[in-house]
C-alpha cells in the first residue's frame, strides 16, 4: 500500500504541528508546503518551536526545499495555492492551515 502523499498550505503553528504528526504516521508522507516564509525561516522554525520544543530529527533547508530526517520537502511561496502542481505531485490531501479559506 502506498502512503498518502500531503501538501500542507501554512506553515505557522496549526501547519507545524500537523507536520509533526505525519511524521510518526507511517501511512503518510509530507512531499510539499506551501508558505510566504523562504526554506530557510521554515526550517528554523520546524526546528525551534517555542510550544511544541526542539524538533528530535535532523533539518535542512537547500532554497525550494527543506530536508527533514534525510526526506526532501518541497517548499513554495505561493499566495494562491489553486496554482499550485499538487495533480503533477501526486497530491491526495492538502491540508488547509493558514486560516485564509475557511469560507
Amino acid at each position: 500500500m502506498s502512503k498518502i502523499r500531503v501538501a500542507i498550505n501554512g506553515f505557522g503553528r496549526i501547519g507545524r504541528v500537523t507536520f509533526r504528526k505525519i511524521l510518526e504516521n507511517d501511512n503518510m508522507e509530507v512531499v510539499a508546503v506551501n508558505d510566504i516564509t523562504d526554506s530557510a525561516n521554515l526550517a528554523h522554525l520546524l526546528k525551534y518551536d517555542s510550544v511544541q520544543g526542539q524538533f528530535k530529527g535532523e533539518v535542512e533547508h537547500n532554497g525550494g526545499f527543506i530536508l527533514v530526517n534525510g526526506k526532501k520537502v518541497l517548499v513554495f511561496q505561493e499566495a494562491n495555492p489553486a496554482k499550485l502542481p499538487w495533480a503533477s505531485l501526486k497530491i491526495d490531501v492538502v491540508i488547509e492551515s493558514t486560516g485564509q479559506f475557511v469560507e
